[in-house]
């Protein structure tokens, strides 16, 4: 049925979505006593953020064992429980697979560094100086010394070695690991730094307007394809690429018939508030896909990336690693207004649409966290901290812990969270129809115009508005003036309040036409 094509998509980062025990860590208990939160949203899948057993060196991402969870989240088999749930209530799973790199406390890595022949798996170089010069996905080096002529690669921390993909062993085991998730009920397959798997074995330095010796290797698209042939196995099964790739015909390779039914598309996420950009990056995107048949994808925030409630604050509303806006002054009230318009936009687009947990509550991102409680390693690497967008959810009462823990007197969240977040609580919002929690359960509810074309409507340059079908309109105004409302039937939805019949600036309307 191909589920994917259209769906909206919630992502669940375990250690903030909710904390079951009272630890102030979220967890699988957590998540299964919440799932009526995302049946009452709407949402079609959630994806999981990794939840294996690690030490926590990148938040999960340095994975040490694929076939169990972390007993800071729980068991196995309260992880199989909450699939089961979640599918009796309508909704599908999506766990996240990290093939780059495993953990430096994964058994394969401990053997190689005791010279067993798992080194093989790995990628080792004897050398008197460090092998190359490369930077790293997080900044600063990629190579650590294990001894006086030895070293291993990491293109993110150190905690992080890197995986050979020439070797036939690391090819079986992660075929045999998603054969155990998808036998477990798993719907879907979100791979991480899809692009990153393959070296140039030559180990080559990073030059301008030479291949790039570690990005989008051509060998790659060969396991997206063997992962496709054992996700076809399967019925109504997904492979979904984190793809950070600039140049569109390089994307649209990992999406050919025969390799990942979708990739992550971040053009739109990166893209300037401005409604000449934003158009272009919307056909951009719907160009390129059809090309090759695939559906598009649409997220305007992730663990990763600044909230989207921020960026559309600031002076600047791009968002980029390599455009470090921390601590720049933000606009709290343009920017939600802005996310409310946005969430409008990207909802009513052809694709699937993703959602970051806490972006239906509006939640903006917490630039207050002391520097001695930020636990994100990129913060060394780069200066900037990813965990303002981690921070714990916000559920009920008036002061943190916001409800996020199920037991009396529990312990602090891990990371704080703002007094100012007493507004944006579930149970604040709920039933309050200009809360951006109703917003989007009423977008969500009303989202029965999927599988038919965009058309652009002929109006302004800085309108975004188009049809889909032949019944529905979105029409976003970017432009500095109110403008009036194409002819229409009905007002289904708005973003924020008319100016009694014009359509204010930086919102936006679904129309019955």
């Amino acid at each position: 049925m191909q589920w994917w094509r259209d769906a909206v998509i919630y992502q669940v980062y375990p250690r903030s979505f909710a904390d079951g025990n009272g630890d102030g860590v979220g967890d699988v208990a957590g998540i299964r006593a919440r799932l009526g939160h995302l049946r009452d949203l709407g949402v079609d899948a959630i994806w999981m953020s990794p939840w294996y057993p690690s030490p926590m060196a990148d938040a999960g991402y340095d994975v040490s064992d694929f076939r169990d969870i972390d007993p800071a989240f729980g068991t196995l088999a309260e992880a199989e429980a909450l699939i089961a749930e979640a599918h009796e209530i309508g909704i599908r799973i999506i766990i996240d697979v990290v093939p780059n790199h495993v953990s430096s406390e994964h058994p394969w890595f401990r053997a190689a560094l005791a010279g067993g022949p798992e080194r093989d798996y790995f990628w080792f170089r004897k050398s008197q100086n460090m092998p190359t010069n490369w930077v790293g996905e997080f900044g600063g080096t990629t190579w650590t010394k294990v001894d006086d002529d030895t070293w291993y690669l990491h293109l993110f921390t150190p905690e992080q070695p890197d995986l050979n993909w020439e070797h036939p062993d690391v090819r079986a085991e992660f075929e045999s690991i998603l054969r155990f998730w998808f036998d477990r009920g798993a719907d879907g397959i979100r791979i991480d730094s899809a692009a990153l798997l393959f070296k140039d074995t030559a180990l080559p330095e990073v030059t301008d307007g030479e291949p790039h010796p570690f990005h989008d290797l051509d060998a790659v698209h060969d396991v997206y394809r063997s992962w496709r042939r054992i996700a076809d196995e399967y019925a109504d099964r997904a492979l979904i690429g984190e793809v950070w790739m600039p140049d569109v015909e390089r994307f649209t390779n990992y999406l050919r018939p025969d390799e990942l039914h979708a990739a992550f598309n971040f053009d739109l996420l990166g893209c300037a508030w401005d409604p000449y950009k934003m158009r272009s990056s919307i056909e951009r995107t719907l160009e390129s896909h059809a090309h090759i048949g695939a559906p598009p994808t649409w997220v305007l925030s992730n663990h990763d990336v600044t909230r989207h409630v921020t960026r559309y604050g600031r002076a600047d509303t791009t968002f980029s690693f390599d455009n470090n806006l921390d601590g720049t002054p933000v606009d709290l009230e343009l920017g939600t207004r802005r996310a409310r318009a946005a969430a409008l936009l990207t909802l009513s687009l052809p694709g699937a649409a993703y959602i970051y947990q806490g972006e239906e509550l509006g939640l903006w991102e917490n630039e207050t966290i002391p520097e001695d409680q930020f636990q994100d390693p990129m913060y060394a690497r780069r200066g900037h901290s990813r965990d303002g967008c981690r921070v714990p959810l916000p559920w009920s009462g008036d002061e943190p812990p916001y409800g996020f823990s199920a037991v009396e007197n529990p312990a602090d969240p891990w990371l704080p969270q703002p007094a100012e977040w007493k507004d944006r609580t579930v149970q604040t919002q709920t039933g309050d129809p200009n809360s951006m929690l109703e917003l989007y359960r009423s977008a969500i509810r009303l989202r029965d115009f999927t599988g038919q074309e965009l058309t652009w409507l002929e109006e302004e340059a800085e309108l975004l508005a188009f049809t889909r079908g032949t019944g529905f309109a979105c029409v976003l105004n970017l432009s500095e003036t109110p403008v009036p409302l194409p002819e229409h039937r009905t007002l289904l939805l708005a973003s924020s309040p008319l100016d009694g019949a014009l359509l204010p600036r930086d919102t936006a309307v679904w129309l019955r036409l």
